[in-house]
């Protein structure tokens, strides 16, 4: 099918996802809602309100989380953000840590999804225009959801076992795929020549990074990321520099 050749074409830019798989991603987007039918009408409605909650106060909690830091933000204030009780929070996360933990997860799950989606558009022997696919799923993702790299800023001022588990989950198996393929780029004179995990961080900071500081950069260079048309620019821009070399298609 459709959503098992992406994933499959996917793998090698972002398979080890441990504990938020890219098929896991998939298949939480991809099966039916209506897959259960052993379950009668007020169960349903009982596990759609359940579920409706939960989504509520992880969309509040990556809000809060982004703008305030960990230390700073209340599992009171998140419900309050998210128009519920505070007690449910406790009923479905047990306690802010795993809250900060499940929103994380939301937030590299989400980015799974639109990268597998993505490079399922562009065949694996063409490794520059899939390094290209890339680049523009990160700014487009860090664009939508800002706080892949504010709650990454954050966490990053000291040390911290979220940090450490952000690092471990998350942040190391993305770096440990993306290192691996620009180093085969290198080797085709894509990529320019100089230590990879440099190349890595320095096109992550330059999507991401920049998008973080959309309001300072609009204050000083009057370049506004709200513009589609100049991330289009930044996304372009980060290609020919990270990407300048040209790549046949491997067979």
């Amino acid at each position: 099918t459709r959503d098992s050749v992406a994933s499959e074409q996917a793998g090698s830019w972002n398979e080890r996802r441990n504990p938020v798989s890219l098929r896991a991603s998939l298949a939480a987007i991809f099966v039916s809602k209506d897959s259960d039918n052993s379950t009668g009408p007020q169960t349903r409605r009982r596990q759609q309100r359940s579920i409706a909650t939960r989504n509520k106060l992880l969309d509040a909690a990556i809000a809060a989380f982004a703008a305030n830091g960990f230390k700073a933000t209340s599992t009171r204030a998140i419900a309050e953000r998210a128009g519920v009780h505070h007690p449910l929070i406790t009923y479905h996360f047990k306690n802010k840590d795993q809250l900060w933990r499940a929103a994380a997860d939301r937030i590299f799950r989400e980015f799974n999804i639109s990268l597998v989606k993505a490079m399922a558009e562009v065949p694996e022997i063409d490794p520059k225009a899939r390094a290209e696919v890339f680049i523009r799923t990160y700014v487009k993702y860090a664009y939508e959801q800002p706080a892949l790299h504010k709650i990454i800023l954050l966490e990053s001022s000291y040390p911290s076992k979220r940090l450490d588990w952000l690092v471990e989950s998350h942040l190391k198996p993305l770096y440990e795929m993306v290192v691996g393929q620009l180093i085969k780029l290198q080797e085709l004179g894509v990529s320019p020549p100089g230590n990879p995990a440099l190349l890595y961080n320095m096109i992550r900071v330059s999507a991401g990074g920049l998008l973080a500081l959309g309001l300072e950069v609009r204050g000083t260079s009057s370049f506004d990321f709200e513009d589609a048309e100049q991330r289009d620019e930044l996304a372009d821009m980060i290609i020919r520099v990270f990407l300048p070399g040209d790549a046949s298609p491997v067979n």
